[in-house]
C-alpha cells in the first residue's frame, strides 16, 4: 500500500471541507435526479439473476457520464463494472440491485395494497442503493475532474443478494484484486456505519437434487422410486438432527420440486436448504451434516442424489479507519428533516404490521452512534450478507442510510411502502452527501487507507484467513427466478415508471401521499 499512498493527493484540511461543501451541494442540487432512479428501479421489481432492466438502465446513466462498462461479470448477465478515473488508488462501490418474491406493493400506501398480485416488489428496498451511489460517484467525478485528483472509481452491483449468488464470485474471478477499499450502501431506517464483527452469520445455499422412477402411482407404485420420499426423509433426518445442533445456528428450507402429479410416483425431487452459523468451520460442518442426511435419504430410496451450491457468504467484519472516517462525516450531514406526511405514513405501517418497536415512534430523528464490536451472546443468530466476502479481502465498510421505516418484518411487502416515497428520496440524498465526502477522503488523505490497511492485516485477518465457501467449479445459479419474471414482467412492464410524463412514480399510480387505512371502513384508504 506505501505505492499507492504516496501517490495520492494531499490536501489542505480547508480544502477538503471547501470541496465537502460543493459536493453536498451539488448532490442536493441533483436530487431530482436521484428521485427518478429511485423510482424507476422500484418499478421495474426485478428478482435476482433476472435484474435486466435494472442493469441497463443503470449503466446506461454511468456510459451516459463517462464510465467504462464491463458486462456479464463472473458469469451472470447482470452483472457489471463501471469505471472512471486512472491509476490508484482504486475505490469499489457496490450495492444490491434485485427484490423480493410476492412483495409488490404501492408506494405511499400503509397497508397492503399490491401494484400487481402475487408479483416481485422491492420489499427489502435495493430499487435505492445503486441511485444513491451515482449520485455521489458523478458529483466526486465532477471534483476530481478538476482538481485533477488521480485515482480510479469502480462501481459493481449486488446481484441476486436475495440468493447471496454474486459476490463471492467477484472475488474468486478476481474483480477485486486490485480494489484499496470498498463502500458498500444499504438501505436501512437510520443513517450510520459500523466496524468489526457486527454479529452477522455467514451461510452455504446448497440444492439437492434426487432421482428415482415413475411408476403408476395407484396400479404399480412397487415399481417406482420415489424422489419425493428421498426428499421427505431428508428433511425428517435434519429436522432431528437440529436438537444436537448449537443454538447460533439456522437452518431452513423449501422443496422447490415436488413431483408432477399424484398419480404418478416422482421420479424427481430437490430441496433448497440454506445453512447459517457464526465461522466459517461451523458453516462447513452443518454443510457436511447436510450432505450426509442427503445420501443417507438416498439411500434409503434406492433414489440417486447431486447437489449445487446456489450462494454463500462469509460471517462479516468491516473495517475501522474507515468506519471511523465516515462516521465523522454522516456527523456533518445528520438525517433528513422529515415531514408531517412522512410520518404519519411510517407510523401507520408500524401500527399495520404490528412493529414491535414503541408504538408511534415513526422515523428515525436521532442520528445511530458509531457501530462498534461487542461481545455477542451464545446462541445470536440473524441475517447474512454476501458483502462480508468482499470484506475478508479488501477493507470495506457498509454506509446505512435512512430510506425505509424503523420496526417493520424485512423481506416483507411492507418494507415497500416507504421505498418510493419523500421517505426513500430524502434517505438517498442524505447517504449520497455522505459517501462522496467519505469517498474523497480516501482519494485525498494518504492516510486513511495506509491504517485500514494496517488494521485490515494486524487486526481483522491477523487470525482468522478467508477460505472461500465456493469451488473453483462452482457457477453462479442465473436460472434462478426466471420462471417467476416470465409470468410477471409482461404485467409489471405497463406499471414501468415514466419521468417524461410524471414527477414521481407515486403520481403515476394515482396515489395520494400519504394513504393510510380509514378505521371506519376497514381496506380503504384516506
Amino acid at each position: 500500500m506505501s505505492g499507492n499512498v504516496m501517490a495520492q493527493t494531499k490536501m489542505t484540511p480547508a480544502k477538503i471541507d471547501a470541496l465537502k461543501t460543493e459536493l453536498t451541494k451539488e448532490i442536493e442540487a441533483n436530487k431530482k435526479f436521484s428521485q427518478e432512479m429511485v423510482d424507476m428501479v422500484f418499478s421495474f421489481g426485478e428478482l435476482g439473476f433476472q435484474e435486466t432492466e435494472t442493469s441497463k438502465y443503470l449503466t446506461d446513466i454511468l456510459k451516459k457520464n463517462g464510465f467504462t462498462i464491463e458486462m456479464g461479470i463472473a458469469g451472470m448477465p447482470t452483472a457489471w463494472t463501471a469505471k472512471w478515473g486512472s491509476g490508484k488508488p482504486v475505490i469499489a462501490i457496490g450495492s444490491d440491485i434485485d427484490c423480493i418474491p410476492k412483495a409488490s406493493q404501492k408506494p405511499g400506501v400503509s397497508y397492503h395494497d399490491p401494484i400487481v398480485e402475487g408479483a416481485p416488489g422491492h420489499g427489502e428496498g435495493h430499487n435505492s442503493g445503486q441511485p444513491l451511489n451515482i449520485t455521489a460517484v458523478l458529483a466526486l467525478k465532477k471534483v476530481m475532474e478538476r482538481e485533477k485528483i488521480p485515482g480510479t472509481i469502480m462501481l459493481w452491483p449486488g446481484v441476486a443478494e436475495e440468493q447471496l449468488g454474486s459476490k463471492a464470485y467477484y472475488i474468486r474471478d478476481g474483480f477485486f484484486k486490485d480494489v484499496d477499499a470498498c463502500i458498500f450502501t444499504h438501505v436501512a431506517s437510520n443513517l450510520g456505519t459500523a466496524y468489526g464483527d457486527p454479529g452477522m452469520v455467514g451461510m452455504i445455499s446448497v440444492k439437492f437434487s434426487f432421482e428415482g422412477q415413475a411408476a403408476h402411482a395407484g396400479g404399480a407404485p412397487w415399481r417406482g422410486k420415489s424422489a419425493l420420499d428421498a426428499v421427505e426423509l431428508m428433511n425428517v433426518g435434519w429436522n432431528y438432527h437440529r436438537e444436537h445442533m448449537e443454538p447460533s445456528q439456522r437452518s431452513h428450507y423449501v422443496i422447490t420440486d415436488g413431483g408432477d402429479q399424484p398419480n404418478v410416483v416422482p421420479s424427481k425431487a430437490a430441496v433448497w436448504y440454506y445453512f447459517r452459523e457464526r465461522t466459517y468451520p461451523k458453516i462447513m460442518d452443518m454443510y457436511k451434516d447436510g450432505l450426509r442426511i442427503a445420501e443417507g435419504a438416498a439411500k434409503m430410496t434406492d433414489t440417486k442424489m447431486t447437489y449445487e451450491v446456489l450462494g454463500s457468504a462469509w460471517p462479516g467484519h468491516f473495517n475501522q479507519p474507515i468506519a471511523e472516517a465516515a462516521y465523522e462525516n454522516i456527523k456533518a450531514v445528520g438525517l433528513p428533516k422529515w415531514s408531517e406526511e412522512d410520518q404519519i405514513l411510517a407510523k401507520a405501517a408500524q401500527k399495520e404490521v404490528n412493529s414491535p418497536i414503541a408504538e408511534g415512534s415513526g422515523l428515525s430523528t436521532t442520528l445511530s452512534p458509531l457501530g462498534k464490536p461487542t461481545a455477542v451472546p451464545s446462541g445470536f443468530s440473524g441475517g447474512s450478507d454476501d458483502i462480508a466476502d468482499i470484506s475478508w479481502n479488501v477493507p470495506t465498510i457498509v454506509l446505512g442510510y435512512p430510506s425505509n421505516i424503523p420496526g417493520l418484518p424485512g423481506h416483507h411487502w411492507a418494507d415497500a411502502i416507504a421505498m418510493a416515497t419523500p421517505i426513500a428520496h430524502k434517505g438517498v440524498t442524505a447517504g449520497a452527501k455522505a459517501e462522496a465526502m467519505t469517498l474523497l477522503d480516501l482519494f485525498v488523505k494518504p492516510e486513511i487507507l495506509k491504517n485500514a490497511w494496517t488494521y485490515f492485516k494486524d487486526v481483522q485477518t491477523k487470525d482468522t484467513k478467508y477460505i472461500p465457501l465456493v469451488s473453483a467449479t462452482d457457477k453462479p445459479a442465473i436460472y434462478l427466478n426466471k420462471r417467476i419474471m416470465e409470468e410477471f414482467r409482461p404485467q409489471m412492464k405497463k406499471f414501468y415508471y415514466d419521468p417524461s410524463k410524471y414527477a414521481t412514480y407515486m403520481e403515476q399510480l394515482g396515489i395520494k401521499y400519504p394513504t393510510v387505512r380509514d378505521v371506519k371502513t376497514p381496506n380503504v384508504g384516506k
